[in-house]
């Protein structure tokens, strides 16, 4: 609507939406009751063609004024860089505002997006839902548009039970109110408060107060146009059952809101947010009681089913859970994943003490794996599906796994959402890595590669996930490596097949990383220049980032990065730099110059403190001290030719240039920087 009345050169202030179940609205503010005139200089044909030797107008005169709805006495003279034209000044009045809401409100209304739409009675209009009725105002004047056989008027329908009847609104400003007397509270956010409240007060009648939920607390407001809140009571009995199982039954299917004591225990209470207010709330409590037990009893029979059936057992039963048609069935996938979970296991460097700590870590995350998936043929998860990975932990800790076991179960979906949490535990880390490796290396290897419209297996959350848990719990393992292990596991023709896979995968991870990095708010061209070099190792790859950020902030950093990408040009132009620099082999005696020696002399000298700090991870450090060539290496070209007739001579100082390169590309691409 903002973008329609703009174009409509009619001026408006801010706009706000409302919205229930039953309507949608847009009210803008300060809405001018007429759109703003024009002018416009059109430009006709030179001087010399439109007015004859004697000044009088030409046809093409005449046709231009013509063409520009003016008075040929209203050609005007205008000098520009060309030369004299004949120049109008047309004139457009604004037309009143109703009249051109006429056509833009119809248009505005059927061009809001639905996942889903639908046609009704015999109307040739599509819409979410059928549109009963149309309040369109222009102040306190209707605007008079048709949607289908509805025609805009200025009467709505009140709450369905609580007030049915029409309502007259006589000005746009007295909407909000009129609804609000009409028992209907369209404004969202005032919407979410009154059910924050009423779940607040109906805790704490019954002595409790809300599990915090804040998306049931927005879907709940989306539910209704009046919230009331009451609360009900289910057998303590229920309360044997898993938190998460009582809570899910109670929101999944219900939208009711689980109530918790001052320790966070569940309480056997439950809050219902109804829609009508009616005379006696204790009957409709018991109603709400009456379906709640029913879904309990489910629960209930569900996982005490599920408690007769070994983990072992469940295992077995995956056998017959397909994953992929061509990738074999979750059974298979969890054997995988036990491979590549123990590879990691073995890969990651986080300080264990001991070669034994080390084993043990294999040990867990293989267990972990080969149970991480037996809950989905559990009856709660095929009740409950968003409760995968939580029963089994639920099942694994009832089993008496190791606790890290249990957890990483549970972790190695994480995260689950863009966001969300990141597993907790190294055993949950690598294991959750090892899972999102296989479905993307997997799904590359037959061909389901994400593309601009679609991604069903959500590769890209996957590959996100993996970079921010190897980030987050700093692995420093070989990312190529790991997704070298994974394909191997796939049945691939040939060693050929392999590097290519390798490579597509590879580069699928450098989109995710640059996707993410932007998103965190790092400067374009500075993710170019790192990512270039290398992403192996992603934990080093924020702290390069980080380094080079930080030495771009000095004020002398234009200078020095115009040097560096100087040397790269140079050494691009020569055909020296194909890929990573490779110095060549240095000859003091071919030093014609004093500055080659000087740069030279410095090179010796930095290099050694610039490999050091590489080591201890201090890139920061290392770019501060390569910083110090800037000198030297302006004096260079300066005082020499690199590029000079003595092919020996030539040779040797693009060998120096690529030394010098071979330092910063380390850490950055130069050439990739703005500067």
């Amino acid at each position: 609507m903002q973008k329609k009345l703009s174009e409509a050169r009619i001026d408006h202030g801010s706009a706000k939406t409302y919205g229930t179940p039953r309507r949608l609205a847009v009210r803008i503010e300060n809405v001018a009751v007429k759109q703003r005139p024009l002018k416009t200089e059109l430009t006709g044909p030179p001087v010399k063609v439109g007015l004859d030797s004697s000044g009088k107008p030409t046809m093409a005169a005449k046709k231009f004024a013509e063409k520009a709805g003016v008075k040929i006495a209203q050609l005007s003279v205008k000098e520009t860089k060309k030369g004299a034209y004949l120049c109008a000044l047309k004139k457009e009045r604004g037309q009143a505002a109703r009249t051109l809401l006429k056509d833009i409100l119809p248009k505005a209304i059927l061009a809001t997006p639905f996942p889903k739409t639908m046609r009704w009675a015999d109307q040739d209009i599509t819409f979410a839902r059928p549109i009963h009725s149309c309040l369109a105002l222009l102040g306190s004047k209707i605007i008079s548009i048709k949607l289908g056989n509805v025609n805009a008027n200025r009467y709505v329908n009140g709450h369905y039970f609580m007030n049915p009847a029409k309502i007259k609104i006589n000005s746009a400003d007295d909407y909000i109110r009129c609804m609000k007397d009409a028992q209907v509270i369209v404004d969202l956010d005032a919407r979410r408060k009154a059910v924050e409240s009423e779940i607040a007060a109906a805790a704490k009648k019954v002595g409790g107060r809300i599990l915090p939920d804040q998306d049931l607390v927005d879907i709940v407001t989306n539910l209704v146009e009046y919230p009331v809140a009451v609360a009900g009571e289910f057998d303590k009995e229920f309360l044997e059952l898993p938190d998460e199982v009582l809570i899910t039954a109670m929101r999944e299917h219900q939208k009711y809101f689980a109530v918790i004591n001052k320790s966070r225990r569940l309480l056997p209470y439950f809050i219902a947010v109804n829609n009508t207010r009616a005379r006696d709330m204790k009957l409709v409590a018991k109603g709400h009681e009456r379906v709640l037990r029913a879904r309990l009893a489910d629960a209930q029979f569900f996982y005490e089913g599920d408690l007769e059936v070994s983990n072992n057992q469940r295992v077995e039963k995956l056998k017959g859970v397909l994953f992929q048609a061509r990738l074999g069935t979750m059974y298979e996938k969890a054997q995988r994943v036990a491979q590549i979970g123990k590879f990691i296991a073995k890969s990651v460097d986080i300080g264990l003490s001991d070669e034994t700590q080390a084993n043990g870590l294999k040990a867990q995350v293989a267990r972990a794996a080969k149970l991480c998936k037996s809950d989905l043929v559990s009856q709660v998860v095929g009740e409950f599906p968003k409760l995968q990975g939580v029963m089994g932990r639920v099942y694994a800790t009832i089993a008496r796994e190791l606790p890290t076991v249990s957890a990483a179960i549970e972790e190695h979906y994480r995260p689950t959402y863009s966001g969300g949490p990141l597993p907790e535990t190294i055993t949950g880390s690598a294991l959750s890595i090892a899972d999102k490796i296989d479905s993307i290396c997997g799904c590359f290897s037959v061909g389901l590669t994400p593309t601009g419209a679609s991604d069903p297996y959500a590769l890209r959350r996957q590959g996100i996930g993996i970079i921010q848990i190897m980030n987050d719990k700093g692995f420093s393992f070989s990312l190529r490596k790991l997704i070298k292990k994974s394909l191997s596991q796939f049945d691939l023709k040939d060693s050929g097949d392999l590097k290519t896979l390798t490579r597509k995968v590879y580069t699928f991870f450098q989109n995710r990383i640059v996707q993410l990095l932007a998103d965190q708010g790092y400067a374009r061209d500075t993710i170019a220049a790192v990512v270039e070099v290398s992403i192996d190792n992603v934990t080093e790859l924020w702290s390069r980032l980080d380094a080079l950020e930080s030495l771009k902030a000095k004020a002398d950093f234009e200078p020095l990065a115009v040097a560096f990408k100087r040397v790269v040009n140079i050494l691009k132009k020569s055909g020296k730099l194909q890929g990573k620099p490779r110095p060549g082999e240095l000859k003091e005696d071919l030093f014609e110059h004093e500055s080659e020696t000087a740069l030279f002399t410095a090179y010796q000298k930095v290099e050694k403190t610039v490999s050091d700090a590489m080591q201890k991870g201090l890139y920061e450090k290392a770019l501060q001290d390569i910083a110090t060539l800037r000198g030297p290496v302006d004096d260079f070209f300066d005082g020499v030719m690199v590029l000079a007739e003595d092919k020996s001579v030539r040779r040797n100082r693009l060998a120096l240039l690529e030394h010098i390169a071979a330092l910063f590309s380390q850490i950055a691409d130069f050439s990739k920087l703005s500067t």
